[in-house]
Protein backbone atom coordinates (compact mmCIF):
# COMPACT_ATOMS: atom_id res chain seq x y z
CA UNK A 1 0.00 0.00 0.00
CA UNK A 2 1.18 3.41 -1.16
CA UNK A 3 2.14 5.94 1.85
CA UNK A 4 -0.76 8.14 2.69
CA UNK A 5 -0.58 11.62 1.30
CA UNK A 6 1.19 13.69 4.53
CA UNK A 7 -1.34 16.12 6.20
CA UNK A 8 -1.60 19.58 4.57
CA UNK A 9 -0.20 21.96 6.83
CA UNK A 10 -2.13 24.90 8.13
CA UNK A 11 -0.74 28.30 7.38
CA UNK A 12 0.02 30.14 10.43
CA UNK A 13 -2.46 32.33 11.85
CA UNK A 14 -2.05 36.21 11.26
CA UNK A 15 -2.37 38.76 13.75
CA UNK A 16 -5.94 40.26 13.39
CA UNK A 17 -5.13 43.67 13.56
CA UNK A 18 -2.76 43.12 10.29
CA UNK A 19 -4.73 41.52 8.37
CA UNK A 20 -7.43 43.76 8.92
CA UNK A 21 -4.98 46.38 7.09
CA UNK A 22 -3.50 45.19 4.29
CA UNK A 23 -2.74 46.87 0.85
CA UNK A 24 -4.71 49.87 0.13
CA UNK A 25 -6.04 50.45 3.57
CA UNK A 26 -2.86 50.74 5.02
CA UNK A 27 -2.15 53.62 2.73
CA UNK A 28 -5.01 55.24 3.35
CA UNK A 29 -4.38 55.03 7.15
CA UNK A 30 -0.79 56.73 6.67
CA UNK A 31 -2.30 58.87 4.87
CA UNK A 32 -4.43 60.14 7.43
CA UNK A 33 -2.29 60.04 10.27
CA UNK A 34 0.26 61.83 8.55
CA UNK A 35 -2.70 64.48 7.28
CA UNK A 36 -3.11 64.64 11.73
CA UNK A 37 0.13 64.92 12.29
CA UNK A 38 1.14 67.69 9.91
CA UNK A 39 -2.46 69.97 10.88
CA UNK A 40 -0.91 69.70 14.53
CA UNK A 41 2.45 71.23 13.83
CA UNK A 42 0.86 73.75 10.91
CA UNK A 43 0.95 76.28 13.60
CA UNK A 44 4.47 76.81 12.86
CA UNK A 45 4.78 76.98 9.01
CA UNK A 46 4.57 79.93 7.55
CA UNK A 47 0.92 80.83 6.31
CA UNK A 48 1.04 81.31 2.60
CA UNK A 49 2.75 77.82 2.52
CA UNK A 50 0.42 76.66 4.32
CA UNK A 51 -2.33 78.09 2.22
CA UNK A 52 -0.45 76.91 -0.74
CA UNK A 53 -0.32 73.28 0.65
CA UNK A 54 -4.28 73.39 1.48
CA UNK A 55 -4.49 74.16 -2.38
CA UNK A 56 -2.49 71.16 -3.48
CA UNK A 57 -4.66 68.68 -1.41
CA UNK A 58 -7.98 70.22 -3.02
CA UNK A 59 -6.55 70.40 -6.36
CA UNK A 60 -5.88 66.72 -5.94
CA UNK A 61 -9.36 66.01 -4.70
CA UNK A 62 -10.42 67.73 -8.18
CA UNK A 63 -7.99 66.03 -10.44
CA UNK A 64 -8.49 62.36 -9.09
CA UNK A 65 -12.38 62.68 -8.92
CA UNK A 66 -12.31 63.78 -12.31
CA UNK A 67 -9.94 60.99 -13.76
CA UNK A 68 -12.54 58.61 -12.74
CA UNK A 69 -14.98 60.10 -15.15
CA UNK A 70 -12.49 61.55 -18.19
CA UNK A 71 -9.54 58.78 -17.59
CA UNK A 72 -11.36 55.49 -15.92
CA UNK A 73 -14.73 55.72 -17.98
CA UNK A 74 -13.06 57.36 -20.94
CA UNK A 75 -15.88 60.08 -21.19
CA UNK A 76 -15.16 63.93 -21.69
CA UNK A 77 -16.58 66.64 -18.63
CA UNK A 78 -15.91 70.02 -18.41
CA UNK A 79 -18.30 70.63 -15.96
CA UNK A 80 -15.96 69.85 -12.86
CA UNK A 81 -16.21 73.53 -11.58
CA UNK A 82 -19.95 73.95 -11.64
CA UNK A 83 -19.87 70.59 -9.38
CA UNK A 84 -17.36 72.22 -7.17
CA UNK A 85 -19.50 75.45 -7.14
CA UNK A 86 -22.73 73.49 -5.78
CA UNK A 87 -20.83 71.63 -3.28
CA UNK A 88 -18.73 74.80 -1.81
CA UNK A 89 -22.01 77.45 -1.85
CA UNK A 90 -23.92 74.94 -0.35
CA UNK A 91 -21.41 73.68 2.47
CA UNK A 92 -20.64 77.49 3.22
CA UNK A 93 -24.04 78.19 3.29
CA UNK A 94 -25.27 75.43 5.61
CA UNK A 95 -22.55 76.65 7.91
CA UNK A 96 -23.07 80.28 8.53
CA UNK A 97 -26.66 79.27 8.78
CA UNK A 98 -25.51 77.20 12.05
CA UNK A 99 -23.63 80.06 13.73
CA UNK A 100 -21.84 79.00 16.77
CA UNK A 101 -22.32 75.54 16.46
CA UNK A 102 -21.07 75.44 12.40
CA UNK A 103 -17.21 74.48 13.64
CA UNK A 104 -19.10 71.54 15.16
CA UNK A 105 -21.02 70.33 12.35
CA UNK A 106 -18.72 71.45 9.87
CA UNK A 107 -17.94 67.41 8.94
CA UNK A 108 -21.68 67.24 8.10
CA UNK A 109 -21.53 70.39 6.32
CA UNK A 110 -18.57 69.14 3.41
CA UNK A 111 -20.90 65.78 3.29
CA UNK A 112 -23.96 67.76 3.02
CA UNK A 113 -22.09 69.89 0.10
CA UNK A 114 -20.87 66.68 -1.59
CA UNK A 115 -24.67 64.97 -1.41
CA UNK A 116 -26.25 67.98 -2.95
CA UNK A 117 -23.30 67.57 -5.72
CA UNK A 118 -24.05 64.34 -6.43
CA UNK A 119 -27.84 64.87 -6.79
CA UNK A 120 -26.86 67.83 -9.53
CA UNK A 121 -24.92 65.49 -11.05
CA UNK A 122 -27.47 63.36 -11.29
CA UNK A 123 -29.54 65.41 -12.42
CA UNK A 124 -26.99 66.54 -14.71
CA UNK A 125 -25.71 63.29 -15.83
CA UNK A 126 -29.41 61.38 -17.12
CA UNK A 127 -30.01 63.19 -20.19
CA UNK A 128 -26.39 64.35 -21.03
CA UNK A 129 -24.37 60.99 -20.55
CA UNK A 130 -26.31 59.44 -23.42
CA UNK A 131 -23.87 61.34 -25.55
CA UNK A 132 -20.62 60.90 -26.70
CA UNK A 133 -17.39 62.39 -27.19
CA UNK A 134 -17.31 66.53 -28.13
CA UNK A 135 -21.30 66.32 -27.54
CA UNK A 136 -20.53 65.23 -24.18
CA UNK A 137 -17.74 67.62 -23.51
CA UNK A 138 -20.42 70.54 -24.90
CA UNK A 139 -23.43 69.58 -22.89
CA UNK A 140 -20.88 69.74 -19.33
CA UNK A 141 -19.76 73.22 -20.33
CA UNK A 142 -23.15 74.44 -20.93
CA UNK A 143 -24.14 72.76 -17.55
CA UNK A 144 -21.20 74.29 -15.81
CA UNK A 145 -22.11 77.74 -17.03
CA UNK A 146 -25.81 77.75 -15.69
CA UNK A 147 -24.49 76.18 -12.03
CA UNK A 148 -22.39 79.68 -11.91
CA UNK A 149 -25.13 81.54 -13.77
CA UNK A 150 -27.39 80.56 -11.18
CA UNK A 151 -25.22 81.03 -8.49
CA UNK A 152 -24.58 84.79 -9.72
CA UNK A 153 -28.52 85.56 -9.95
CA UNK A 154 -29.69 83.83 -5.96
CA UNK A 155 -29.29 86.64 -3.41
CA UNK A 156 -28.92 83.92 -0.98
CA UNK A 157 -26.01 82.73 -1.57
CA UNK A 158 -24.07 86.71 -2.46
CA UNK A 159 -25.68 86.64 -6.05
CA UNK A 160 -22.77 88.89 -8.42
CA UNK A 161 -20.90 90.18 -4.84
CA UNK A 162 -20.20 86.95 -3.62
CA UNK A 163 -20.82 85.03 -0.41
CA UNK A 164 -18.38 86.80 2.45
CA UNK A 165 -18.04 85.77 5.97
CA UNK A 166 -17.35 82.27 5.74
CA UNK A 167 -16.00 80.63 8.77
CA UNK A 168 -12.19 79.05 8.34
CA UNK A 169 -12.29 75.61 9.28
CA UNK A 170 -9.90 74.06 6.31
CA UNK A 171 -6.59 73.22 7.31
CA UNK A 172 -4.03 70.13 6.25
CA UNK A 173 -6.14 67.64 8.50
CA UNK A 174 -9.01 67.77 6.87
CA UNK A 175 -7.78 68.59 3.38
CA UNK A 176 -5.40 66.13 2.88
CA UNK A 177 -7.48 63.14 5.12
CA UNK A 178 -10.05 63.58 2.74
CA UNK A 179 -7.67 63.72 -0.35
CA UNK A 180 -6.18 60.36 1.06
CA UNK A 181 -10.53 58.76 1.31
CA UNK A 182 -10.74 59.93 -1.99
CA UNK A 183 -7.83 58.29 -3.70
CA UNK A 184 -8.54 55.35 -2.02
CA UNK A 185 -12.12 55.39 -2.66
CA UNK A 186 -11.64 55.91 -5.92
CA UNK A 187 -8.76 53.68 -6.64
CA UNK A 188 -11.35 50.68 -4.71
CA UNK A 189 -14.13 51.37 -6.80
CA UNK A 190 -12.20 50.73 -10.48
CA UNK A 191 -10.68 47.94 -9.38
CA UNK A 192 -13.82 46.01 -7.46
CA UNK A 193 -15.54 44.11 -9.83
CA UNK A 194 -18.61 46.80 -10.63
CA UNK A 195 -15.23 48.56 -11.53
CA UNK A 196 -14.67 46.47 -14.46
CA UNK A 197 -17.77 48.37 -15.99
CA UNK A 198 -16.11 51.77 -16.13
CA UNK A 199 -12.80 50.18 -17.87
CA UNK A 200 -15.52 47.81 -20.70
CA UNK A 201 -16.71 51.41 -21.10
CA UNK A 202 -13.71 53.15 -21.53
CA UNK A 203 -11.91 50.46 -23.92
CA UNK A 204 -15.48 49.85 -26.42
CA UNK A 205 -18.53 51.25 -25.77
CA UNK A 206 -20.41 49.63 -28.46
CA UNK A 207 -18.51 46.29 -27.29
CA UNK A 208 -20.06 46.72 -23.98
CA UNK A 209 -23.47 47.47 -25.00
CA UNK A 210 -23.12 44.28 -26.73
CA UNK A 211 -21.99 42.31 -24.47
CA UNK A 212 -24.92 43.62 -22.05
CA UNK A 213 -23.37 45.75 -20.15
CA UNK A 214 -25.40 48.87 -19.47
CA UNK A 215 -22.97 51.72 -20.38
CA UNK A 216 -25.22 54.48 -19.26
CA UNK A 217 -25.61 53.11 -15.71
CA UNK A 218 -22.14 52.96 -15.38
CA UNK A 219 -21.43 56.56 -16.89
CA UNK A 220 -23.99 58.19 -15.08
CA UNK A 221 -22.59 55.77 -11.71
CA UNK A 222 -18.61 57.67 -12.27
CA UNK A 223 -20.15 61.08 -13.02
CA UNK A 224 -22.09 61.49 -9.39
CA UNK A 225 -19.23 59.97 -7.55
CA UNK A 226 -16.62 62.48 -9.47
CA UNK A 227 -19.43 65.10 -8.80
CA UNK A 228 -19.39 64.27 -4.74
CA UNK A 229 -16.02 64.43 -4.45
CA UNK A 230 -15.57 67.70 -6.49
CA UNK A 231 -18.75 69.06 -3.79
CA UNK A 232 -16.60 67.79 -1.14
CA UNK A 233 -13.72 69.97 -2.78
CA UNK A 234 -15.72 72.89 -3.22
CA UNK A 235 -16.29 72.77 0.60
CA UNK A 236 -12.98 72.75 1.55
CA UNK A 237 -12.39 75.73 -0.99
CA UNK A 238 -15.28 78.02 0.63
CA UNK A 239 -13.81 77.58 4.39
CA UNK A 240 -10.57 77.90 3.11
CA UNK A 241 -10.80 80.79 1.24
CA UNK A 242 -13.45 82.32 3.51
CA UNK A 243 -15.07 83.81 -0.08
CA UNK A 244 -17.01 82.91 -2.80
CA UNK A 245 -17.23 84.47 -5.98
CA UNK A 246 -18.74 82.93 -9.45
CA UNK A 247 -16.28 83.98 -11.11
CA UNK A 248 -13.59 81.71 -9.56
CA UNK A 249 -15.98 78.88 -10.95
CA UNK A 250 -16.30 79.28 -14.60
CA UNK A 251 -15.09 77.22 -17.70
CA UNK A 252 -11.68 78.13 -17.15
CA UNK A 253 -11.51 76.43 -13.94
CA UNK A 254 -13.24 73.14 -15.45
CA UNK A 255 -10.68 73.40 -18.19
CA UNK A 256 -7.90 73.50 -15.62
CA UNK A 257 -9.04 70.56 -13.70
CA UNK A 258 -9.00 69.00 -17.36
CA UNK A 259 -4.99 69.40 -17.74
CA UNK A 260 -4.25 67.90 -14.56
CA UNK A 261 -5.89 64.55 -15.53
CA UNK A 262 -4.43 65.00 -19.40
CA UNK A 263 -1.04 66.30 -18.19
CA UNK A 264 -1.13 63.49 -15.44
CA UNK A 265 -2.12 60.60 -17.78
CA UNK A 266 -5.83 59.59 -18.18
CA UNK A 267 -6.73 56.83 -15.84
CA UNK A 268 -2.94 57.31 -13.93
CA UNK A 269 -3.80 58.35 -10.78
CA UNK A 270 0.02 58.88 -9.54
CA UNK A 271 0.32 60.91 -12.62
CA UNK A 272 -2.77 63.03 -11.65
CA UNK A 273 -1.80 63.91 -8.48
CA UNK A 274 1.79 64.56 -9.58
CA UNK A 275 0.38 66.69 -12.11
CA UNK A 276 -2.30 68.58 -9.36
CA UNK A 277 0.95 69.58 -7.78
CA UNK A 278 2.54 71.01 -10.09
CA UNK A 279 0.15 72.97 -11.91
CA UNK A 280 -0.73 73.83 -8.55
CA UNK A 281 2.95 75.13 -7.32
CA UNK A 282 3.89 75.99 -10.48
CA UNK A 283 2.17 79.66 -10.70
CA UNK A 284 3.45 80.50 -7.19
CA UNK A 285 6.86 79.62 -8.10
CA UNK A 286 6.26 82.46 -11.38
CA UNK A 287 5.05 85.30 -9.53
CA UNK A 288 8.27 86.91 -9.76
CA UNK A 289 7.64 87.26 -13.44
CA UNK A 290 4.04 88.57 -13.22
CA UNK A 291 4.12 89.50 -16.61
CA UNK A 292 4.85 86.72 -18.50
CA UNK A 293 3.53 84.72 -15.94
CA UNK A 294 0.81 83.07 -18.04
CA UNK A 295 2.97 82.98 -21.29
CA UNK A 296 5.40 80.77 -19.18
CA UNK A 297 3.17 78.77 -17.38
CA UNK A 298 1.22 77.57 -20.89
CA UNK A 299 4.52 76.95 -22.24
CA UNK A 300 5.51 74.63 -19.89
CA UNK A 301 2.70 72.47 -20.17
CA UNK A 302 3.13 72.46 -23.88
CA UNK A 303 6.59 71.39 -23.53
CA UNK A 304 5.65 68.48 -21.12
CA UNK A 305 2.61 67.39 -23.16
CA UNK A 306 5.78 67.35 -26.60
CA UNK A 307 7.87 65.71 -23.91
CA UNK A 308 5.02 63.14 -22.55
CA UNK A 309 1.88 63.13 -24.22
CA UNK A 310 0.94 60.03 -22.50
CA UNK A 311 1.06 61.95 -19.27
CA UNK A 312 3.97 62.63 -16.64
CA UNK A 313 4.12 58.71 -16.19
CA UNK A 314 3.19 56.94 -19.32
CA UNK A 315 6.55 55.11 -19.01
CA UNK A 316 6.78 51.65 -21.07
CA UNK A 317 9.16 48.92 -19.72
CA UNK A 318 9.95 46.87 -22.49
CA UNK A 319 10.34 43.26 -21.12
CA UNK A 320 13.77 41.74 -22.46
CA UNK A 321 13.39 39.06 -24.51
CA UNK A 322 14.26 35.52 -23.43
CA UNK A 323 18.09 34.19 -24.68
Amino acid sequence: MPDPLPPVEKPAPVAAGFSLLTGAKRWLVVGIALALLASYFSGTFNRYYLGIGIDVGIAIILAVSLNLINGHTGQFSLGHAGFMAVGGYFAAWLSLQMGVNAKVMFPLSLLAGGLFAAVVGLVVGVPSLRLRGDYLAIVTLGFGEIIRVIAQNTEAVGAASGLKGIPKFTNLGWTFGLAAVTIYAITALVNSTYGRGFLAVHDDEIAAESSGIGTTRYKVTAFVTGAFFAGIAGGLYAHHKQFLAPTGFDWLKSVEIVVMVILGGMGRTVGVIAAAILLTVMPELLRDFAEYRMIVYALLIIFLMLVRPGGLFSINFKRRSAA
